[in-house]
């Protein structure tokens, strides 16, 4: 049974495994094994299946300008990584821990939370984000090679 809670400074060994593994994939563009230091001052949650299968993690900025969707002095919560090891893909566990991550960023007054993504497999990812976990789509950054 999965569970799901606030991670633990134990786990951070094991979060920079799982981003390894990610690095491993070549599924997204430019993206790098993380370090500690990528992960200090960040809000992780995690997910456990006997051992942390999974992480979702970001932090609260503060916006410093007018856009068309977050207001000048907004405090927003960024979502940098989401992570879930291959063998609990499409189990539901991304889906539970984007739900908890929103209910505490709901207890701690944030309104709003956002991310970018660099997947090569773009629908995919579309389908996740806007079908299951139910967020709105902002903007894009196209590009062809010449």
């Amino acid at each position: 049974m999965v569970t799901i809670h606030e991670a633990k400074q134990s786990d951070l060994k094991r979060i920079l495994e799982l981003s390894l593994m990610w690095e491993k994939e070549d599924s997204c563009y430019g993206y790098r094994a993380n370090t500690e230091d990528d992960l200090k001052d960040r809000y992780i949650i995690a997910a456990y299946d006997d051992e942390l299968i999974a992480y979702v993690f970001g932090k609260e900025e503060v916006q410093d300008k007018q856009t068309s969707v977050i207001d000048k002095n907004m405090h927003y919560f960024e979502i940098e990584e989401l992570y879930v090891h291959p063998s609990y893909r499409s189990r539901g566990v991304g889906k539970q821990l984007m739900e908890s991550l929103e209910k505490e960023l709901k207890k701690k007054g944030l309104r709003m939370m956002v991310l970018s993504t660099a997947t090569k497999n773009w629908k995919a990812i579309m389908h996740f984000y806007i079908d299951e976990i139910d967020m709105n789509f902002w903007s894009a950054r196209l590009y062809k090679r010449l």
